[in-house]
C-alpha cells in the first residue's frame, strides 16, 4: 500500500551541542538526514517525501537531496517555530485523494522497512498507528527529587516514529489543535485528544532518535553492524 511521508528536520537540536542543526552531522561521511531519507527512497511503498526545514537551511537540504539522489522528495517546505507547526505545514503540502501519511523524525535514521509496512497496514485498518517498543527500565514518579511511586511498566510503551494516519483526519486534528492552542509532544497525542483510536505496532530498539552526543556512539555502532550484515548477505548470495 502506498503512502506519503512528512519528515520534520527543522529543529536545532540544542541537546546535541553541535553548534548546528544535528541533521547535518556527518556519520561515516554521510549527513544524518541523508540516512533517514534513503530509507524511504528505497521503500517501494513510499510515493513521496515532504521535507520540512528551517528557512535558512532549505538550500543546504536541497544540496543533500541532490547529492544523494533522493528522487522522492517532492518538496522542501519551511517549518514553524515548533515541531507541531512544522508537521502541520508539511501535511498541508499534500493534495489529492485521502491517503495514509507517515510522520517521521529526521533524526531517526534506522527504522526498518518491515516496521514501516506493518505500521502502514495498521493505520489503514485502524485509522492511526504508531511504532513503539515496550519499556525496559523501571519507571518511577519523582517529585522534588523524591520517589513517590513505582509505576507498573507492563502496560508502558516508548513511542517512536514513524506515526501513520489518514491524511484528512490528521489535517483536521492539527487544525483544531492550532485553533484551540493545544500543544502536543507528538502527532498521536493530537489524534488521541480529538478522540481517535491509535494502535501500537511493535518496532525495535535500534530505531534510535539521535538527540545527544552519546547517541552518536550508538548510531555509529548500528551503522557498523548493519554494514556487516549487508556484506554477509552479499557473500551468501
Amino acid at each position: 500500500m502506498m503512502y506519503s511521508i512528512v519528515i520534520p528536520a527543522a529543529g536545532q537540536g540544542k541537546r546535541m551541542r553541535a553548534g548546528k542543526n544535528k541533521q547535518f552531522i556527518v556519520l561515516n561521511q554521510i549527513p544524518l538526514i541523508a540516512y533517514t531519507l534513503k530509507v524511504f527512497e528505497e521503500d517501494e511503498w513510499c510515493k513521496q517525501i515532504i521535507l520540512v526545514a528551517n528557512e535558512s537551511e532549505v538550500d543546504a537540504m536541497q544540496a543533500i537531496v541532490d547529492t544523494h539522489q533522493i528522487s522522492k522528495v517532492s518538496k522542501i517546505t519551511v517549518g514553524g517555530e515548533e515541531r507541531q507547526q512544522s508537521v502541520y505545514e508539511g501535511v498541508k503540502q499534500l493534495t489529492g485523494p485521502d491517503e495514509i501519511v507517515l510522520v517521521h523524525d529526521g533524526a531517526r535514521p534506522f527504522i526498518r522497512k518491515a516496521s514501516i509496512h506493518r505500521l502502514v497496514q495498521a493505520a489503514k485498518d485502524a485509522g492511526s498507528a504508531v511504532v513503539a517498543v515496550p519499556m525496559k527500565d523501571t519507571v518511577k514518579r519523582v517529585v522534588n527529587g523524591t520517589i513517590e511511586e513505582t509505576i507498573n511498566r507492563s502496560s508502558l510503551w516508548s513511542v517512536q516514529t514513524p506515526q501513520a494516519f489518514w491524511r484528512d483526519a490528521l489535517l483536521a486534528g492539527h487544525k483544531k489543535a492550532e485553533e484551540q492552542d493545544f500543544k502536543a509532544t507528538d502527532d498521536a497525542s493530537i489524534m488521541e485528544w480529538i478522540g481517535a483510536k491509535v494502535v501500537v505496532v511493535e518496532g525495535d530498539y535500534s530505531n534510535l532518535k539521535i538527540t545527544t552526543p552519546e547517541d552518536l556512539l550508538m548510531a555509529e555502532a548500528i551503522i557498523r553492524k548493519r554494514s556487516l550484515e549487508h556484506d554477509s548477505s552479499r557473500t551468501r548470495i
